[in-house]
């Protein structure tokens, strides 16, 4: 859209401007000056000087007192079509990465392979379409992204200008394959890839897509009939929205368009309040909700979802997770099918919440680096084996593998760090006298799971729990001189383990 023809029609338009991104909100004079201006709501509200009025008179409104300001429309661009941005990234890169022939000293030579490597990139060919940060506003002429990219799977519009659901529609129509959508922009942080290379592709993958560093620019007006697009997303199985201003209630006005989507990534949106996903999202593996502040007692609002596996609540503000339909030891009706949960970065400090995802039927992975609760035994390994314990079915513990050696050390120690507490409890090494508090069952659920299968530690294994300080770490030696026996004894103070590191 050139600045000649803007109109009225240009509300709602997304544009940028001196590389800001913006939402026009007006079109119009704003006396006493001439001329026409836009009244542009900024993503960035310190971008802005107004919410959008001048001199008394109100012109737009902007979520942010200072997210909005007038610029000149030759100021803005309004992005570009779909095609054209797809031939100005593609064709550039196909000419400057691949010739015909290649000159190497006085010699012309071919290279072999070079014409396989342009067939892939033609663009008929293309079934991975990456467009991050083209400008791209629009489908374009009718038909011409299907018979440009019939073949695409997977589509990259993160950081572009588009403004509605119904122009991402007329996209996604004219791909009849398109399964992966992904409008949120993200650079994976290279330096965390040597610590996931143990795992397996699927979960890698996974940890990839919700650790990315993700800023999208794009802002979607929502559908009044959603359900009408549904036609354009038919196929769509995997949806990242991260960074797109969205509350869940808009998240759950959408849905109706991605009825076979199963996996949702929705990082550092406005979602706060969970509401339930009455038949809509039943199809959904992964969720990923990080970094929204979420109110955790709405979080069972989204637990009775069927299928999914992998749940990222990681930066959500949660300090505690309760099952109030299952006692300790009892296994929960909420996330049947649950594997896989992130709770990075969050404000844990109770060891009742780990308790509570005993109570998850299928948790296999956790994570919970970052919690108030891990400096509670001030050595993290330590924490790490109280996880262990008290989570029987964990093999994957913050991305690293649990071995059977491991969890076999983590429970013995774990029945002789509280054992004195249990006998205090009225615990009893005899089976049939064996009756602690509630108190002490509520506390540990699996203690006495942990002593039917390894037996109560004798009294002389039993730990007795001190709060961390070097004093409390250290042995008394008592050092004699053998040349001189009338010589006074020197007592020390030495690490635990000194013998042995002496060697």
């Amino acid at each position: 859209m050139k600045a000649l023809e803007v109109s009225e029609a240009a509300v709602g338009r997304r544009v940028s401007c001196d590389g800001q991104r913006g939402t026009v909100r007006y079109v119009g004079p704003v006396p006493p000056t001439e001329g026409l201006w836009l009244g542009v709501e900024w993503d960035d509200p310190e971008r802005g000087k107004h919410d959008g009025s001048h001199e008394g008179v109100r012109y737009f409104t902007c979520r942010h007192p200072t997210g909005g300001s007038f610029v000149r429309p030759k100021k803005a661009a309004f992005g570009v079509d779909y095609v054209t941005a797809l031939k100005r990234r593609y064709q550039v890169e196909l000419r400057e990465a691949i010739g015909e022939e290649l000159r190497i000293s006085s010699k012309t030579v071919t290279m072999v392979g070079f014409e396989d490597v342009k067939q892939k990139q033609r663009l008929e060919n293309l079934t991975e379409v990456g467009l991050r940060r083209c400008e791209v506003s629009g489908p374009g002429p009718e038909n011409e992204i299907r018979n440009t990219t019939p073949l695409a799977r997977s589509l990259d519009l993160s950081g572009n200008l588009l403004s509605s659901w119904e122009v991402l529609a007329a996209i996604g129509e004219q791909l009849d394959s398109l399964q992966e959508l992904q409008l949120s922009s993200g650079e994976v942080a290279r330096t965390l890839l040597p610590s996931f290379r143990s795992l397996p592709r699927s979960a890698l993958r996974s940890v990839l897509l919700t650790r990315a560093l993700l800023h999208s620019h794009n802002r979607l007006s929502i559908s009044s009939e959603p359900s009408r697009l549904s036609p354009a997303f038919s196929r769509l199985r995997l949806l990242s929205l991260n960074s797109c201003a969205l509350t869940w209630t808009q998240v759950l006005h959408c849905s109706s368009m991605w009825q076979h989507l199963e996996e949702l990534y929705l990082a550092d949106n406005d979602v706060t309040e969970l509401l339930r996903p009455d038949a809509v999202l039943q199809t959904l593996r992964v969720l990923d909700l990080s970094g929204n502040r979420l109110l955790q007692e709405t979080l069972p609002e989204i637990s009775g979802l069927p299928r999914l596996e992998k749940l990222n609540l990681s930066g959500a503000g949660l300090s505690a997770i309760r099952f109030s339909d299952a006692s300790p030891g009892e296994k929960t009706a909420s996330f049947p099918a649950l594997k896989t949960l992130l709770l990075d970065d969050n404000n844990i400090s109770e060891w009742r919440v780990v308790n509570e995802l005993e109570k998850l039927p299928d948790l296999l992975h956790l994570s919970c680096r970052r919690n108030p609760l891990l400096q509670k035994e001030k050595n993290l390994e330590t924490s790490r084996q109280i996880v262990i314990a008290r989570l029987s079915r964990l093999e994957l513990l913050d991305m690293r593998q649990v071995s059977p050696d491991e969890r076999r050390g983590a429970e013995l120690d774990y029945c002789k760090m509280f054992g004195s507490a249990w006998l205090k409890a009225g615990g009893h090494r005899e089976p049939e006298n064996d009756h602690p508090n509630a108190e002490f069952t509520s506390e540990h659920p699996r203690f006495l799971a942990l002593i039917r299968k390894y037996g109560a530690p004798d009294e002389g294994e039993l730990k007795e729990q001190k709060p961390f300080a070097l004093k409390n770490q250290l042995l008394t030696v008592t050092f004699v001189c053998p040349e001189d026996p009338e010589r006074k004894p020197v007592e020390k103070k030495l690490p635990d383990g000194w013998q042995r590191d002496r060697g």
